[in-house]
């Protein structure tokens, strides 16, 4: 029999295997998603899905199944520091209920709260969509071996134990932190292996706010005399929590009796809570020395690995995912040139490094009390422990909100330098955290501006190049097209008369690529209409 074949091979169907695998099907590709589990999910590794990925999940058309995944919309989501529940309230930062919550200037979405049993199954949704796209639960990878014109690629079935060999184009490991992918490879990790060994409590207790006198909040934070210790967080916005007893960089093993007594610590006095699951796990701050060869390629935890502080893994893993989808899909259809794919590490690893370094600064503002030390008057009574408590709280409020506002770090990234984008001369702005500014200078995500009621100049982005001509008599595009052509390359022309989108855009002609970043603008056609699609298709 001859051995099965599939255009791309994509290991392990966490959120960023499934995002890869769902975009592919989207653009037509066929592809086969193995993963070694069942699709389970017992602890939720993540619980935000950014602004960003909200903005793909727009374009694939599953914003509503998001909002509608399982998160109670309705329950606040405020952060708070206090020293227990039923203890003094030192700082909070309010946020709007996930049904209030209104998408900034910026954007057509905004972040969800969707934590990964609910997010999961929504994009498993999603993959079963196109027929074309294999999902096969129970199946890991033993081995593979890359050839020149293939991958080779042995897989067993978990429960006959049934080995079989089948061959890919490509081959994407998105098979997290201990991935047998990157390993294969031969591929280092470099950063710091350990900032912290932390022990989540996944706990139910039904009608937990009114055991205490605290308004309910989506996060808490636990300041105690030897700084922050532990955070509690709204699972489902209902009955389930996680409780994250943080240690520190020595590895201990917490037994199930101390994990109950950090709990009722936390609350400030006994409940009755019952323990639903427990996970050791390490927060660290590591990227890959290189994110593939030629065939194989790596993404999402498998090439980078972070605190979860901010928000930032899964998200920055799915932006992986999207920016190889196109690329992958370029070349199995004969118009993406030989540099498309090499494109990939040379765009992701500077925001992988970017990412991961943002959120351990996170961590180190959380836990800043460990080393500041707290002062031992906040823990008392009287005039002098009121000051000391709204001293620290109101230092603490204002040092936390890099964190809670990063639009910057979600929206702002920049593919600076990538051989695939022609820069026009312009210098790079600030790369800033908590502020945005939209711009179309090459290598940015190309701006969000409402054309009509509920559309989006980024609904235009997604299957295609697309060539912006902006403002009322614009200029001639014939050699663009004609380019585009001749290399087979997909490009749509869009006419765009809107005074905001001339103003953010800023040049009468803007290329934007398939993940919608824009890579090429001028104010006319260049001489070089087919240099320009050379290079943008990896071909230059």
């Amino acid at each position: 029999m001859a051995t099965p074949h599939t255009p791309v091979l994509v290991v392990g169907a966490g959120p960023v295997g499934l995002a890869l695998a769902g975009d592919l099907g989207w653009r037509g590709v066929d592809c086969t998603l193995i993963e070694a589990g069942d699709g389970g999910i017992y602890q939720a590794k993540m619980d935000m899905v950014g602004i960003r990925t909200m903005e793909y999940c727009r374009r694939w058309g599953i914003v509503p199944w998001v909002e509608q995944g399982g998160y109670n919309r309705d329950y606040p989501q405020d952060c708070v520091w206090v020293t227990s529940l039923t203890g003094w309230e030192l700082g909070r930062e309010h946020f709007p209920r996930p049904n209030e919550e209104r998408p900034p200037e910026e954007s057509p979405q905004k972040r969800e709260r969707c934590p990964q049993n609910f997010f999961d199954p929504v994009l498993a949704r999603f993959v079963r969509q196109y027929p074309h796209v294999t999902l096969r639960y129970g199946t890991t990878l033993e081995r593979f071996e890359e050839k020149p014109d293939r991958v080779v690629a042995t897989i067993r079935n978990a429960s006959t134990g049934t080995e079989e060999t089948i061959e890919a184009a490509y081959l994407v490991g998105c098979d997290g932190g201990s991935s047998t992918v990157r390993q294969g490879l031969g591929i280092g990790m470099e950063g710091t292996p350990t900032l912290t060994y932390t022990t989540n409590v996944i706990f139910r207790c039904d009608g937990l706010e009114k055991l205490h006198d605290k308004a309910p909040a989506y996060r808490f934070i636990f300041i105690g005399p030897e700084g922050t210790w532990a955070t509690l967080v709204a699972i489902n916005g209902r009955d389930q929590w996680r409780f994250s007893l943080v240690g520190d960089a020595q590895k201990r093993a917490v037994p199930e009796e101390e994990l109950r007594r950090a709990i009722v610590r936390s609350m400030g006095r006994e409940f009755d809570f019952e323990i639903l699951s427990v996970l050791p796990w390490v927060r660290r701050q590591l990227v890959a020395e290189h994110y593939g060869t030629k065939r194989v390629f790596i993404a999402g935890d498998a090439a980078h690995l972070t605190s979860p502080t901010g928000g930032f893994g899964m998200n920055t893993g799915i932006q992986d995912s999207v920016d190889l989808a196109w690329k992958l899909e370029g070349v199995l259809r004969g118009w993406g040139g030989e540099k498309l794919l090499a494109s990939y590490e040379l765009e992701r690893k500077p925001v992988g490094i970017r990412n991961v370094s943002e959120a351990t600064g996170n961590l180190k503002r959380m836990l800043s009390p460990r080393v500041k030390s707290v002062p031992p008057e906040m823990f008392g009574q009287g005039p002098q422990a009121e000051k000391a408590r709204r001293e620290f709280g109101q230092a603490y409020t204002e040092m936390m909100r890099r964190e809670w506002f990063s639009n910057g770090i979600h929206l702002g990234y920049m593919y600076e330098g990538s051989p695939v984008i022609v820069p026009d001369g312009t210098p790079q702005p600030p790369d800033e955290v908590t502020s945005y500014r939209q711009t179309a200078r090459p290598g940015s995500r190309a701006p969000h501006v409402w054309l009509s009621e509920g559309e989006s100049t980024l609904d235009l982005f997604g299957r295609a190049f697309v060539l912006l001509r902006l403002g009322a008599g614009s200029p001639p595009v014939e050699k663009f097209e004609a380019a585009a052509a001749l290399r087979r390359v997909p490009l749509r022309v869009v006419d765009i008369v809107n005074d905001k989108a001339e103003m953010l855009y800023e040049r009468r002609l803007v290329l934007v690529r398939p993940d919608g970043q824009v890579c090429w603008r001028a104010d006319a056609e260049p001489a070089n209409a087919l240099g320009v699609i050379d290079t943008v298709r990896g071909a230059a």
